[in-house]
């Protein structure tokens, strides 16, 4: 859902709001509401991010989180068009990144894009959309974006000025950042956890 007034909020308008549920984005001046997930949608979530919690926040080389706001530039920084916080299926950030608080713990408020963004389309989404977020990711130095597509069974891989990869065979390895390399993953694998 897209909200519009005749006078576009600014982003720091947008981040005084309450959240909502689903989570809203702010993109390019317009709020835009995230589709509720639904059943696919949630177990592929929750199961791919405590895989990649599982195989990397150990050893300390990284850390995906669901449903986290990234806000950060989208162009120029002095027009209210200019800036997008969206919210990717599952953010993962390079633990030498993570922002941290004056304690020392996970900072609250991530202002820098996830260095591996992984969205699932919903029946119903806008692929383009979703697409527009994940380019937009790699633009500003995203490593890598998947769009997981549970439907058709297949996984889009995005790289910063490269062609877009299609993967779809079951026992294909799924492309990860070179700092995940240890985890192997096939389509197969990932569209078995939708098996009851």
């Amino acid at each position: 859902m897209v909200q519009s007034s005749l006078k576009p909020l600014t982003l720091k308008e947008f981040l005084e709001l309450p959240e909502t549920k689903p989570a809203s984005e702010y993109i390019n001046g317009q709020i835009i509401q995230k589709n509720m997930p639904q059943g696919k949608h949630s177990i592929l979530q929750g199961e791919l991010t405590t895989l990649i919690n599982r195989g990397l926040k150990p050893a300390s080389i990284a850390w995906a989180f669901p449903e986290l706001r990234c806000t950060y530039p989208s162009g120029s920084r002095s027009s209210v068009y200019g800036e997008r916080s969206i919210v990717p299926d599952i953010a993962v950030f390079a633990y030498d990144r993570l922002p941290t608080d004056e304690n020392g713990e996970v900072s609250n408020t991530f202002l820098i894009p996830p260095d591996w963004t992984i969205e699932i389309l919903s029946p119903d989404q806008s692929q383009t959309r979703v697409t527009k977020n994940i380019l937009h990711c790699l633009k500003y130095g995203t490593q890598m974006g998947w769009l997981i597509d549970p439907e058709d069974k297949s996984v889009f891989v995005y790289r910063p000025k490269q062609e877009i990869e299609i993967f779809d065979e079951l026992e294909v390895i799924l492309p990860v950042p070179n700092w995940a390399i240890d985890l192997q993953l096939t389509i197969k694998d990932l569209f078995g956890y939708l098996l009851k």
